[in-house]
């Protein structure tokens, strides 16, 4: 029997294929985001807390009501080398009649996904720059940003390519109005 000459890996499957090997510690999140492996350390409260107030106030007062999941794993078109992108959101949303995250794989494609948050820590630019261009090239309608360098919250909405057309930026302390599906505005004075 002769062997079958087997086509050498390309350097993105090669980190691909490394990424998703990866054990990350218990806590820890890792994401391929345009041909970087990134592991974040365990979030603070005052990050978990941002996060805490804004699902409390979409499953209170959104107009659809939403399905909400903490840790999804989402796989995004790339605009590098590798062949998508994987990212951690800190909070995705979906209306909950499509029970989006129910027998959903570790890594999804995003449709469906009506809203992704990042609340931005020890590297603002990833989620201020490279996610909202992934967001945006994964066709996900809205994108928040809570900058808490800038006291500020950014709701980014109609993807367009590599970005959002309309961006909505207000200061901690002013409401943000969130479009439909959700139809609310988002009170922020808690953020201050």
């Amino acid at each position: 029997m002769t062997a079958v000459p087997h086509e050498p890996l390309t350097q993105a499957e090669v980190l691909l294929d490394g990424f998703l090997a990866l054990d990350t510690p218990e806590g820890f999140r890792a994401e391929l985001i345009e041909g970087e492996i990134v592991v974040t350390p365990p979030p603070d409260g005052d990050h978990e807390d941002c996060i805490g107030l804004i699902v409390d106030q979409v499953t209170r007062q959104s107009r659809t009501r939403m399905q909400f999941a903490g840790t999804k794993g989402l796989r995004l078109p790339s605009a590098g080398p590798c062949p998508d992108v994987r990212v951690v959101p800190d909070a995705t949303f979906a209306p909950y009649d499509l029970r989006l995250f129910r027998g959903a794989e570790a890594w999804t494609p995003p449709g469906g996904v009506a809203l992704v948050v990042e609340v931005a820590s020890a590297r603002p630019l990833r989620d201020r720059e490279d996610k909202r261009r992934c967001y945006a090239r994964g066709d996900i309608p809205l994108y928040l940003l809570v900058d808490r360098q800038s006291s500020s919250l950014s709701l980014f909405g109609e993807p367009d390519g590599d970005d959002y057309r309309q961006q909505c930026t207000m200061p901690f302390g002013k409401p943000l109005p969130f479009p439909e599906p959700f139809a609310f505005e988002l009170e922020t004075s808690e953020f201050l």
